[in-house]
This record gives C-alpha cells, structure tokens and sequence, in this order.
C-alpha cells in the first residue's frame, strides 16, 4: 500500500480539516506530518463545530488510528485543552490517538522566546502565532530539543531544566522583556503527564509495518505550501516543510511509497500575518470576501488578508507538491459575486512572468486578471454537483484548464455534507 497526501496549496486555511474528516472513512490510519498548534483544522457536523490544533482531523471516526508523527511539534498544554474539548463527545482517545516518541515538545520557554523575538523585529515582524514553533523546531535542528520519548526517562527533568536555563540566558538579551515562567510551568507539567497516560510509538515503525499488512493511510498536513520553510515566501514562512516532501520526513515513509496527492484550495485566496500577497484586495471587495467566509482565524482569531485565487501560485503549488487531484473549497462565499477574477500572470519590475519568481516581496508585483462570470446563486443547499449552476461548472473547469489537474472535490458549505464529488 502508498501513503496519500493531503496538504494546501495556498498560505492555509484552506478547509484540510474538512477534507480529511470527509476521507477518513476509507483510511485506517490518519497521521499529522508536520506544523503544531498554529494549526486550525475546522470541522463542522450534526451542528456542532470543532477546531483540531494537534490532532488529526479522522479522531471523530470509530475504527481509525489517528497519528501523530515525528514532524509534529507538540504543546502538551494545548493538547491537553484539545483533549478536554473532545471529552464530551465520548471519544476512546487511548484507542484511537497515538504519538510519535520522536516528536519534538513545545517548552513554555519556547513560547517566551518566540514573543520576545517577535516583539524585537518590530516593524519586520513575520506575523509568528507566538506558539513557540519556531524556537522548539530552532531547537530541534540544534540538537538540544526534548521529545515525547524523553517523558518517559528517568532523567527528564534534568533535561528539561537544562534547556530551559539555555533559554533564560537568551531571554536575558531582549531588554525590557518582562516574563514569569513559573506561572507558565505547572500547566505544562499536568499536560505531560497527560501524555505520558498515552500510547508513545516507534512511529516509522509502525506506519512501515501498516502499509506492508495493507492498511490504507493518508498523510495530513497543515498550514500550506505558501508556507514551506523552503518553497514558501521566505521569510514569511513557518517553520517546517508542509510540502509533500514533508511526509516522508514527518512520518518516515520512503518517496517511492507516496501515492495520491490531493491539494486543497479556495476558490478565491486567504492569508493571515505578514507577507507578500499579490492578489490581496484592500477595497470592499476583499472585506466583502472576508465577511461571507468568515475569514478570522481559527487559532489566533485574527482577520484573514482576502483576494483572488491567483493560479501561478497554484501552478508553482500543483508542481512541487506532485498534486494528482484538487478540492476546491468555500465556492458558496462567492456566491454573490457577478464576475469572479482570476490571475493568471504577474507583471513584476515591468516583465510579465506566468511562475512565480525568487521574490515577490522587495518588487513591484501587479496582478493580470481573467474574469469569469459569477453563478449569482446560494449553493450551500446543493446535495450534488449534477445539480450545480453551469457558471460554477464553468469556474471548475476554468480552472482545471490552466492547472492542468482535476478538480474531484467542490466543497459549498462548512458541514462535511456539504461536500460535492465532481466525477
């Protein structure tokens, strides 16, 4: 058996969560591959909504191992808040959540760092959740991050001591820094225990053993490839791969062994914090996007930077992920449009270009844009794409011809009914 993919194309906030909850009935394992929890997977059934930071998004399905992989940075504290958020749904966690002993710990002390380094970049600030991911995957590619592997050492708090004494001599540099990580810790040590209750795993190991006795599994990630730490729009970044290469470091899986990769998209286009966005709209359209989607962000509440979908992106996306399939998502918040807009190429310093270039950030960068006529029609009652207005067919296949990849999914809806199968 391979290992399918499902990842953003976009900066995030795609609507993965609702995706992956979707498939999940024709997995047996689900497994997060990279990110923490700056991630916001949104789920939304029988009326109730649901946010997963940690977790992966087939945890409300009976009979599925959800997994949580090597790539993942995990903070016990708001895994132990997630965790308390599901409780009243009945759920078997012990049977159905296991943890990669190799995936890195967020310190409370890592969460100090990353505030204080936010807070000194001043105007430059890169737009950091300030959850501390930077600092523990910092810590990680400088050999002296803590793993859930280490909870269960006799000698971890002594580790634990140490690393944070490294931090505070950091802190130490940031002037008028003020912070009391005694508050901060008790917490965090209620949530290791937490995950010491759990089931730590060889987690290559296991996926390995699962794909060779024909267990079918897809690879979860989170935020988007806008996003990659080497593909995304540096520095603007987070701090892990969430390409697809990233599954096979986050979770052990050899590349020979990737299969299908489904990359998920809006149908227009969203990014949250700082960072190069060459289709952002600051008019009322954009807060007209905003408005009908929602768009604040799951973990930080913050308002979402709206525009249009902007296909060399995509383009560059669909390539280096080796996407095989799209599912476009959130079309019903452009429902009230008459005309939808799409660029198809940038002008950047006076050259047109149809990729996108090393830099976007330092250039002048205008958008070419195509219009495409609205559907004018609320499809969030649609039970079928059969069903659909020929204008959104229209759309699909608008952008099926320029990404040169089939559109299999159209979500019109935040509840996984309204999840329409294209072909």
């Amino acid at each position: 058996m391979k290992v399918d993919v499902l990842l953003g194309l976009q900066w995030g906030d795609e609507g993965k969560g609702k995706i992956v909850d979707v498939l999940t009935p024709q997995y047996d394992i689900i497994a997060r591959f990279q990110g923490g929890p700056n991630a916001g997977h949104t789920l939304e059934f029988e009326g109730v909504k649901h946010v997963l930071h940690t977790i992966p998004s087939g945890i409300f399905h009976g009979n599925v191992i959800n997994l949580i992989g090597n790539g993942v940075v995990i903070d016990p504290v708001v895994f132990q808040k997630e965790l308390e958020k599901l409780a009243p749904f009945n759920i078997d966690i012990k049977s159905r959540l296991v943890i990669s002993k190799k995936a890195h710990l967020i310190l409370p002390s890592h969460r100090l760092l990353d505030a204080a380094s936010e807070a000194a970049k001043g105007k430059n600030k890169i737009g950091s959740t300030l959850k501390g991911i930077g600092p523990t995957y910092m810590d990680k590619t400088g050999r002296n991050g803590l793993r859930v592997g280490d909870i269960f050492l006799p000698n971890f708090k002594e580790k634990y001591d140490a690393l944070v004494e490294k931090h505070e001599n950091i802190l130490k540099h940031f002037d008028n820094f003020e912070y009391n990580l005694a508050e901060m810790e008790g917490a965090w040590m209620e949530g290791i225990e937490i995950l010491r209750s759990l089931t730590a795993v060889d987690s290559e190991q296991y996926l390995n053993a699962a794909m060779k006795a024909g267990k079918k599994i897809l690879a979860e990630g989170a935020q988007g490839t806008m996003l990659d730490i080497d593909f995304g729009t540096y520095p603007y970044v987070t701090s892990s791969n969430t390409v697809t290469a990233g599954t096979c470091t986050g979770l052990g899986i050899a590349p020979s062994r990737i299969g299908d990769v489904i990359g998920i998209f809006k149908a227009y286009c969203t990014r949250v914090g700082s960072g190069p966005f060459p289709t952002e709209l600051l008019d009322e359209v954009g807060e007209q996007i905003r408005q009908e989607g929602r768009e604040f962000g799951s973990t930080t509440g913050r308002p979402r930077r709206c525009g249009w979908i902007d296909l060399p992106a995509m383009k560059y996306a669909i390539m280096i992920n080796g996407v095989t399939e799209l599912a476009m998502m959130k079309a019903d918040v452009l429902d009230k449009f008459d005309t939808i807009r799409a660029c198809t190429k940038y002008i950047v310093d006076g050259v047109e270009m149809d990729y996108l270039p090393y830099d976007i950030d330092s250039v002048e960068v205008t958008p070419v844009y195509e219009d495409i006529p609205g559907w004018g029609t609320d499809l969030t009652g649609l039970t079928s794409y059969a069903a659909a207005p020929q204008a959104l067919k229209d759309y699909v296949t608008y952008l099926e011809r320029h990404l040169e990849v089939p559109v299999t999914t159209v979500s019109v809806g935040p509840d996984r009914k309204q999840t329409l199968a294209t072909k």
